[in-house]
C-alpha cells in the first residue's frame, strides 16, 4: 500500500481551531479511511504571536515545507499587530517564502445557498478567479518609503515578466481543465488598468503572448473597473479571470458575495512544488467559541487539497473523493432545509458536518 500523503495542518486563531478538526473528518470520510492522509498539526498565527512573540515558528514552516499540501483555517486577530501596526498574517508569509504564484478563487453557487442574484441567474455561476499572489502592489508589503516629513508614503507595485507568464500559463491550463471536466466553455479572461498604468500595459502584453501558446483557448480582456460592473451585472458570462494581486484580492471578495458570502468561498495558493489550502473568510473573533461558525468554505478547500493533489500525483481516487466532497455540500444544502447563521439559519458547525458526513454516506462521485 502507498504511503499516505502528508498534510501540514495549521488551524490558527479565531473560528480556526472550530473549523478544522470537522474538516479533516469529512476529508477522511471521502477518501475512504485514514490510510491515505496524514495529518500534522502546527502552531501558527496571532495568538501564538501574542502568547511567544512568534508567528510562523521556523519548525512550523519546515514541517509545511515538506509536506504534500498545507490546509490552514484561517489566522489573525484584529487586536493583535505587529510593532508597525500590520495584522498578524503568517498565510502572507508562507506565500512569500514558498513562492506560491497563483492564487485560485472559484466562484461557485451551491444548491439552495442563496446569493443576490438568486432570483436571476445566480445559481449557474461557476468561474475560477486567478489571482497572482507574489508580486503587484502587495510586493510593497513591509517595504513602505516616507517622507522625512512622513506628510508622503510610497508603496511599489512590481509585475515582473517571469511571474506574469507563469501566472498567465496556469490560467491557460486551469481552463483547459475545466473545459475537460465540462465546466466552462475554455476561456480566460485579463483583468488589469492598462488603458492607465503602463506597468498593467506590460502585464497585458505578457497575457497576449503567453495567449499565443493556448491557441485552443479564448482569451480576452477586461479593464478593472468593467470587471467589477460584469461582475454584477452579469458573473455567469465568465470561465477564468486573471489578475493582479491587489485587484484579485478585490474581486475575490467581490465574487464570494454572489454566492453566499466569505463562508462558502474556498481558495488555494499554488506554487511548484507547495500549495495552502484555505477558505476565504477571516477568523471572525466574534463568533469564536460559540458554535456559529459555518465550516462549509474550509471543507471545500478540502476538496480543492484532494483534487489538486490528484491531479498532481495522477492519483485518480483522490480526484473521486474531491468530487465526491463537493456533491455532498451540494446535496446537504440543496433544498434551502440547511441554512448558516450568516444567511439568517440557525445551522453551524456541527449542524453542517453532520448534514455532509451524511451525505457522503449516500452521493456518488457520478453527481458532482
Amino acid at each position: 500500500m502507498a504511503e499516505p500523503y502528508d498534510i501540514a495542518v495549521l488551524a490558527g486563531d479565531g473560528i480556526g481551531p472550530e473549523i478544522t478538526p470537522p474538516c479533516l473528518e469529512v476529508m477522511v470520510a471521502a477518501v475512504g479511511g485514514t490510510d491515505r492522509l496524514r495529518f500534522h498539526p502546527l502552531p501558527a498565527g496571532a495568538g501564538l504571536y501574542r502568547d511567544s512573540g512568534e508567528s510562523l515558528p521556523d519548525t512550523t514552516m519546515a514541517v509545511a515545507a515538506d509536506a504534500d499540501a498545507i490546509l490552514l483555517a484561517a489566522m489573525g486577530l484584529p487586536e493583535v499587530r505587529y510593532p508597525d501596526g500590520r495584522e498578524i498574517a503568517p498565510q502572507l508569509d508562507l506565500r512569500e517564502r514558498l513562492d506560491l504564484y497563483a492564487g485560485m478563487r472559484p466562484i461557485r453557487s451551491i444548491p439552495g445557498v442563496p446569493g443576490p442574484l438568486s432570483d436571476r441567474r445566480g445559481g449557474e455561476l461557476d468561474f475560477l478567479l486567478v489571482r497572482e499572489s507574489t508580486e503587484g502592489l502587495f510586493a510593497g508589503r513591509g517595504r513602505t518609503l516616507y517622507d522625512a516629513a512622513r506628510h508622503r508614503a510610497y508603496d511599489t507595485m512590481t509585475i515582473t515578466r517571469e511571474a506574469s507568464e507563469r501566472l498567465f500559463r496556469a490560467a491557460f491550463v486551469e481552463a483547459r481543465r475545466r473545459r475537460a471536466r465540462g465546466v466552462g466553455r475554455g476561456r480566460v479572461t485579463c483583468v488589469d488598468k492598462a488603458n492607465v498604468l503602463g506597468g498593467f500595459a506590460f502585464f497585458r502584453d505578457i497575457f497576449h503572448e503567453v495567449a499565443a501558446e493556448f491557441d485552443d483557448v479564448e482569451a480576452d480582456t477586461c479593464y478593472v473597473d468593467a470587471m467589477a460592473l460584469n461582475l454584477v451585472r452579469a458573473p455567469w458570462a465568465y470561465d477564468v479571470v486573471v489578475t493582479e494581486n491587489m485587484f484579485g484580492d478585490i474581486l475575490s471578495d467581490l465574487g464570494a458575495s454572489l454566492i453566499g458570502g466569505m463562508g462558502v468561498a474556498p481558495s488555494a495558493d499554488v506554487g511548484v512544488a507547495n500549495a495552502v489550502f484555505q477558505p476565504s473568510h477571516g477568523t471572525a473573533p466574534d463568533i469564536a467559541g460559540t458554535g456559529r461558525a459555518n465550516p462549509t468554505a474550509m471543507f471545500l478547500s478540502g476538496a480543492l487539497l484532494l483534487r489538486w493533489l490528484g491531479e498532481t500525483r495522477d492519483d485518480t481516487a483522490l480526484v473521486v473523493a474531491a468530487d465526491r466532497l463537493v456533491s455532498a455540500i451540494d446535496h446537504a444544502f440543496a433544498g434551502g432545509m440547511l441554512r448558516s447563521t450568516e444567511q439568517g439559519g440557525d445551522d453551524g458547525v456541527v449542524e453542517i458536518t453532520t448534514a455532509v458526513l451524511g451525505a457522503l454516506e449516500t452521493v456518488d462521485a457520478v453527481d458532482a
